[in-house]
């Protein structure tokens, strides 16, 4: 397990080809079958899904190395997801997202409404994103003066140290004095240099980290109150400025004194003084750029704002206005944002819904028409639900044998045991809702509902989780189907 770890790090931290080069904007340089490979770590199943959104990934890299003048006639292929809840939809965008080195944001479709309602507009999206890629640039910077950082905070810490170790002094000599008695001068050079030692001997220590649980008094900055809060789900920052920060510098934060461990001021110290290394207006030029060149928004339940023929009224003309709304941030807009405008022509969109009581063609065509790239993921099977259990690397047994273990409880599911909750998982999607691989998660916590309650008071060491185990704590539900669909 150790060896697999250590090798999955290894891949991760390969060295990755600048993409857009002229851009200067890294990214990794991987071909249609690797993102595929990497998709398959984690998500089972849906192989045409994976297909397409990896040949839109390639795309990207294929765009960046076209010639400036013909690039920006290139726009990305959004693409469309159809499938019931729980299938694997959010994953793939997600893990593609970070694959990528991509900003990305999820959005819920019916959090937006249109103009002139109450609630969120759609050019919070793009705002999102932008956050998004300012936070991605930011620690990537942060990380680059990470030991210039860490020099800093030693030296503030041992100032600390210092002075607290320090004597209280008389008043500094008099130039009378100094005249009087020459041998001041000589005490003084004695001990400048008895204290550059005391800092020597404290920099060893604090290096070979025999300092981390002395207490220290250093300087924080005082949490800023909030000053305004309005228009609830809107926010500041559908006013186009951003009135905490103007605020902030009307009223500069104030700073104290607090005690705390040197561990505890290391962590503080740290942010503070990478930040003081970093050049924000940089971060942000190419947080803009990045989000502009290779950003991914998600919206997750589009079929919730398809317009049914049949619905004629009410919230239809609402769903309506939000599709027309989103419509030219997709097509290709510029969105106004704090940090700037951004462009959205290249941003790539995926979208998705169960569409189960509606269809693709309900929305509107222009919309329709900015998703060219339209896949169905299947409904999953009960060698699927094996599968989701046991193969991917963040597979829900090994998480629950590695959180039982913490409590001294070495779970051991049986070749049995993980068929039947497979077994279960699948019957009861059938009977009440198809809730895809998240029936799994209340499933397997009700098997081991008991377990968890009595780790680690009065269970512990080795406890196998076989067929009779599941049966027994899962037949009245997959039997009973009114009591499954009020308890699942």
């Amino acid at each position: 397990m150790e060896n697999e770890i250590n090798k999955d790090t290894a891949e991760n931290e390969a060295p990755h080809a600048l993409v857009f080069a002229d851009l200067n904007i890294p990214g990794p340089d991987l071909t249609p079958k690797q993102i595929v490979e990497h998709l398959d770590r984690y998500i089972v199943g849906q192989a045409k899904a994976k297909k397409i959104v990896a040949i839109a990934l390639r795309n990207r890299t294929r765009r960046a190395r076209v010639e400036s003048e013909l690039r920006e006639e290139i726009i990305p292929k959004n693409i469309l997801m159809i499938g019931p809840t729980g299938v694997g939809k959010t994953e793939i965008a997600r893990r593609l997202s970070s694959l990528m080195q991509s900003p990305f944001v999820k959005v819920e479709a019916t959090k937006y409404t249109e103009v002139g309602y109450v609630g969120r507009d759609v050019d919070g999206m793009v705002r999102d994103l932008v956050e998004s890629g300012v936070r991605m640039v930011k620690k990537r910077k942060q990380e680059e003066v990470e030991e210039r950082a860490k020099e800093s905070v030693n030296e503030i810490l041992l100032d600390a140290f210092l002075h607290a170790s320090r004597p209280r002094r008389a008043a500094p000599p008099t130039a009378e004095q100094f005249a009087a008695q020459p041998e001041i001068i000589e005490d003084l050079e004695s001990g400048a240099a008895q204290l550059d030692r005391l800092r020597e001997r404290y920099r060893r220590k604090l290096e070979a980290g025999e300092l981390e649980a002395f207490k220290v008094e250093i300087e924080v900055p005082d949490s800023q109150p909030k000053m305004v809060e309005i228009f609830s789900n809107a926010g500041i920052e559908e006013m186009g400025v951003n009135l905490q920060d103007m605020l902030g510098n009307i009223m500069p934060r104030r700073s104290r004194k607090k005690s705390m461990t040197v561990a505890e001021a290391r962590r503080i110290l740290s942010g503070q003084e990478a930040e003081k290394l970093i050049d924000m207006e940089a971060v942000t030029s190419e947080a803009i750029k990045l989000v502009e060149q290779s950003g991914i928004i998600f919206i997750d339940e589009i079929d919730k704002i398809a317009v049914r023929e049949h619905g004629g009224g009410g919230q239809d003309v609402s769903r309506e206005g939000v599709q027309r709304d989103i419509l030219p941030i997709i097509e290709g807009s510029t969105v106004i944002t704090k940090y700037g405008p951004v462009r959205t022509d290249y941003i790539l969109f995926i979208a998705a819904g169960a569409f189960s009581s509606s269809k693709p063609s309900d929305l509107i065509p222009e919309l329709q028409g900015r998703f060219p790239l339209r896949v169905e993921l299947e409904s999953l099977t009960t060698d699927d639900f094996k599968r989701i259990l046991t193969e991917p690397r963040n597979a829900l047994i090994k998480q629950y044998v590695s959180m039982m273990k913490t409590d001294g409880v070495d779970l051991d599911f049986t070749e049995d045991g993980i068929a039947e909750l497979a077994s279960a998982a699948s019957r009861v999607n059938q009977q009440a809702e198809d809730i895809g691989a998240r029936r799994l998660h209340t499933l397997i916590e009700k098997a081991l509902e008991d377990i968890s309650f009595n780790a680690p008071d009065s269970i512990s060491g080795a406890i196998v989780i076989d067929k009779n185990h599941i049966q027994k704590y899962l037949k009245d539900i997959v039997e009973d189907v009114d009591l499954s669909r009020y308890i699942l």
